[in-house]
C-alpha cells in the first residue's frame, strides 16, 4: 500500500474514512489499512468523499469497502453540545470544516449502495461501534435504530477491529460465513437468530417505552466482556439484529505487531495541515481499555474495561525512533492511553463484574501496580535524544493514591509539563454516583499529596482539575455547591465542560429517559438552554459575563444569601443602583 495508493482498479479493500489520512496509529483506518495490508490484501484509501468522482476514483474493490466516519461521532466533529455548527474541525485539512457530512457513516454507506450496488460494505469506528443497538440520537431527539439498518452495511465491526477485520476479510476471500465472528453485529430473519442469545426490548418498545430503553442499556453494558459477555439479540423491525460476543482483546505480542506497522506517522502530502497530528505525532499509546468505567464515557462499550498493553521493548522502539526524526525537539508528549497509568487488569478475576465499579467506590479486590509503567518511563528517559517525556492524557488519580508515594513523587519530578490534568467532574456525592466517579475526599486527599509532593521537590505545578455541568442528577442546587467548593478550594476553571449526550453512553441513557439504567430510579435531569447555561455559569461564578446567569439561579433557588458570597460583598448594593 502506498501512502495514499494510485487509482485504478483491481484493489481487494477500498477504506473510506470522514477523517483527511493520517497515516498514525492513532487514526484507525491507519491501524485497519495496515492491518489488512499485511495480510496480504491490496488497500486503497478515499478520504472524505464529497463527490461520485470521489467514490469512483479507486475503482470496484475485488471483496468491498471498510467504512468510517473517522476517529469520532461525526455529529460530535460536526456540532456542539450546544447543537451550534462548529467553524473547525481538526480532523480535516488546516481544521476547516465542511469536508465530513452529518451521519457520515450512513451518508457513505448509501452513496456506496447507488452507486455500486449489492457490493459487501463493513463499517466500524466510533459511529458505528456505539450506534450498534437502538440508540437515543440527541442532535434528532428521538430514539433510531441500529445503525446497521440505516446504513445496510453487511456487517459491523465493534470494539478495537484488528482480529474482527482480520477475519472478515479472509471469509470474503475464501467465501467463507460472516456470522461467526466475534466483535461484530449482522441483521438477520428472526428466524436464524441464534438460541441461547439475550434480548433486549425491540427498537419499536425502546423508541416509545423510556423504562424499556433503559433496560435493554443494561443488558448492552451487562454483556461487554470478552469472557463472561454472550450473544445479544434486539429485533430491528423486520430484522433481528445479532451481536456476537466481544473480539478478544489483541495479546501483547499482537499489540507490538499492530504498532509496528510501516506508519508514515503524518498526513497525506495533498493537505496543507492536519491539526489532530499535533498532539500524536510525538506521542505513544502503551494501552487499551479502562476498568474506570465513567458512565458518561464510551470506553467500556468500545474498547472495554480488560486492560491490555503493549511491551517495555516496543514502547522503547518507538521511542528510539522518534530520535531519528528529523523534526524532532527531544521531547515525547505523551506515553498513555485511554487511562495512562492502568498497565493490567483490575484484579485476579479473569472477568469483569457485572454492574460494579473497580474504583468508585474501590473495590476490596483491586490490584494496584505502577510497577511496569515507572519501568517504562524511566528507560524512554534515559534514551539519547530524548530530553522529557511527559504523561498529558488521562491519568486516574484514584488508583494513583492507592499506590506507594513514591510513584507520585516520580511522576512529579520527572514527567509533568508545568500542569497535571485530573478529572473530578463534580463535588456532591449524588452527582458522582451518576457520573460512576469517586466521592470528592478522593480528589481533595489526592490535591493535598500532589502540593505537599511539589513542594518538597521545590516545583512549581499546578493541578488543572475538568468538571463537567448539566449531567443527569445534578440539579441547580447541585450546581450552587460545586460553584461553592471551587470557591472555597481557590479553584477557577478556565474551562469547563457541559455534558454532551453522545450515543451508547450509560449517562445518555439517564438523559434520555431520567432513570438510573441499573436501578430505574428517577433522575433530575437538566435539559432547558437556560438552566444548562446556569449550571456552567456557576462553575465559573467569578466571571463578569456571568454574573446575571449566576444572580438568576441563586434567586430560583432561593439562596440569594449567597449572592454576596459568589459574586462579592457590594453585588447586592450594585443591582440596587443599576
Amino acid at each position: 500500500m502506498n501512502f495514499l495508493p494510485v487509482c485504478g482498479n483491481n484493489f481487494d479493500f477500498i477504506c473510506i474514512t470522514g477523517d483527511a489520512y493520517v497515516d498514525h496509529p492513532s487514526f484507525g483506518v491507519a491501524i485497519i489499512s495496515r492491518v489488512i495490508e499485511s495480510c496480504g490484501f491490496s488497500v486503497a484509501i478515499i478520504p472524505q468523499p464529497l463527490t461520485d468522482d470521489d467514490y469512483k476514483k479507486c475503482g470496484i474493490p475485488k471483496y468491498g469497502f471498510m467504512v468510517t466516519s473517522g476517529n469520532i461521532d461525526s455529529m460530535v466533529a460536526n456540532y456542539t453540545a450546544a447543537k451550534r455548527k462548529r467553524s473547525n474541525d481538526n480532523y480535516s485539512d488546516e481544521g476547516k470544516s465542511g469536508k465530513r457530512p452529518d451521519r457520515a457513516l450512513t451518508v457513505y454507506c448509501k452513496n456506496i449502495r447507488r452507486l455500486f450496488g449489492n457490493i459487501h460494505i463493513t463499517i466500524g469506528g466510533i459511529e458505528a461501534s456505539l450506534r450498534r443497538f437502538a440508540h437515543y440520537d440527541y442532535w434528532a431527539d428521538k430514539v433510531m435504530p441500529s445503525v446497521l439498518v440505516d446504513t445496510s452495511a453487511d456487517i459491523l465491526v465493534y470494539g478495537m477491529g484488528e482480529y474482527a477485520i482480520t477475519t472478515i476479510c479472509k471469509n470474503l476471500r475464501n467465501n467463507k460465513p460472516l456470522t461467526d465472528i466475534r466483535g461484530t453485529c449482522y441483521l438477520t430473519e428472526p428466524k436464524n437468530t441464534p438460541l441461547g442469545a439475550v434480548e433486549c426490548p425491540p427498537f419499536d418498545q425502546v423508541a416509545t417505552d423510556k423504562k424499556k430503553y433503559a433496560i435493554a442499556t443494561r443488558k448492552q453494558y451487562d454483556e461487554q466482556d470478552e469472557h463472561t459477555g454472550k450473544t445479544i439479540i434486539q429485533r430491528q423491525g423486520e430484522k433481528m439484529l445479532v451481536q456476537l460476543p466481544p473480539s478478544p482483546a489483541l495479546t501483547q505480542e499482537d499489540m507490538d505487531r499492530v504498532y509496528a506497522l510501516p506508519y508514515t506517522r503524518t498526513f497525506h502530502p495533498m493537505y496543507k495541515y492536519v491539526p489532530a497530528i499535533e498532539e500524536v505525532k510525538y506521542s505513544i499509546t502503551h494501552n487499551r481499555g479502562c476498568f474506570g468505567f465513567c458512565n458518561f464515557c464510551s470506553l467500556a462499550l468500545h474498547q472495554g474495561r480488560k486492560i491490555t498493553c503493549r511491551s517495555k521493548d516496543s514502547v522503547v522502539k518507538e521511542s528510539e525512533n522518534f530520535t531519528k526524526d528529523k523534526d524532532f525537539k527531544g521531547y515525547i508528549h505523551d506515553i498513555g492511553g485511554p487511562t495512562a497509568n492502568f498497565r493490567h487488569s483490575a484484579c485476579d478475576k479473569k472477568g469483569m463484574c457485572k454492574g460494579k465499579k473497580c474504583l468508585a467506590p474501590v473495590c476490596k479486590n483491586i490490584k494496584v501496580s505502577h510497577n511496569e509503567y515507572i519501568d517504562i518511563l524511566r528507560s524512554v528517559r534515559k534514551i539519547k535524544g530524548i530530553k522529557k517525556v511527559f504523561i498529558r492524557s488521562g491519568i486516574r488519580y484514584d488508583y494513583l493514591l492507592l499506590d506507594k508515594p513514591e510513584v507520585l513523587n516520580e511522576i512529579v519530578e520527572h514527567h509533568i509539563s508545568g500542569q497535571l490534568k485530573v478529572a473530578p467532574e463534580h463535588c456532591t456525592d449524588f452527582v458522582l454516583d451518576k457520573m460512576g466517579k469517586p466521592h470528592i475526599e478522593t480528589f481533595l486527599r489526592f490535591k493535598k499529596r500532589y502540593f505537599e509532593t511539589t513542594k518538597r521537590l521545590g516545583k512549581e505545578q499546578y493541578l488543572v482539575p475538568y468538571l463537567m455541568s448539566s449531567h443527569p442528577g445534578s440539579t441547580l442546587n447541585a450546581a450552587i455547591d460545586l460553584a461553592l467548593f471551587l470557591k472555597k478550594e481557590k479553584i477557577r476553571p478556565e474551562q469547563v465542560q457541559d455534558f454532551y449526550p453522545t450515543p451508547g453512553t450509560i449517562s445518555t441513557a439517564m438523559y434520555y429517559t431520567e432513570l438510573d439504567p441499573y436501578t430505574l430510579e428517577k433522575i433530575y435531569v437538566p435539559k432547558t438552554s437556560k438552566e444548562k447555561a446556569m449550571q456552567r455559569a456557576l462553575l465559573q461564578y467569578y466571571e463578569p459575563k456571568n454574573r446575571a446567569l449566576v444572580t438568576e439561579a441563586l434567586k430560583i433557588t432561593k439562596r440569594q444569601d449567597l449572592i454576596p458570597v459568589l459574586l462579592g460583598a457590594n453585588s447586592i448594593k450594585n443591582k440596587k443602583r443599576s
